[in-house]
C-alpha cells in the first residue's frame, strides 16, 4: 500500500465520523421577520445579511438550515430559537 493510497484511506475514515447535526428552522404564520432575523443574529450568531437570508428562505421555501455543527453546540442554540417562540429541530 502506498503513502497516498494510506493517506486517502485515513481522510474517508475521518469523514465518516465527523457527521454534521443541522438545525432546521420552519416557518410558521405567528412570528414577524424581524424577530426571526433578531434571534438569528442572537443565537446562531449570524451576520445581519445571513439571518435576513435564512428568514427569506423559511417563509418562501418553508425550512431553512441555520447553522450546522457539532451536537453539544446546537442544543443550547435551538433551545434559544424554540424558547423565543420559533419552530426549530436538530436533525
Amino acid at each position: 500500500m502506498s503513502i497516498q493510497e494510506k493517506t486517502f484511506e485515513e481522510l474517508l475514515l475521518e469523514e465518516e465520523v465527523l457527521t454534521q447535526n443541522e438545525i432546521v428552522l420552519h416557518n410558521d404564520d405567528v412570528n414577524t421577520f424581524d424577530h426571526v432575523i433578531d434571534t438569528l443574529i442572537y443565537a446562531c450568531e449570524h451576520t445581519p445579511e445571513q439571518a435576513e437570508q435564512c428568514a427569506m428562505l423559511v417563509h418562501y421555501k418553508g425550512k431553512c438550515t441555520v447553522k450546522t455543527g457539532l451536537l453539544d453546540d446546537l442544543k443550547p442554540r435551538c433551545s434559544m430559537l424554540l424558547e423565543a417562540g420559533l419552530s426549530a429541530e436538530l436533525v
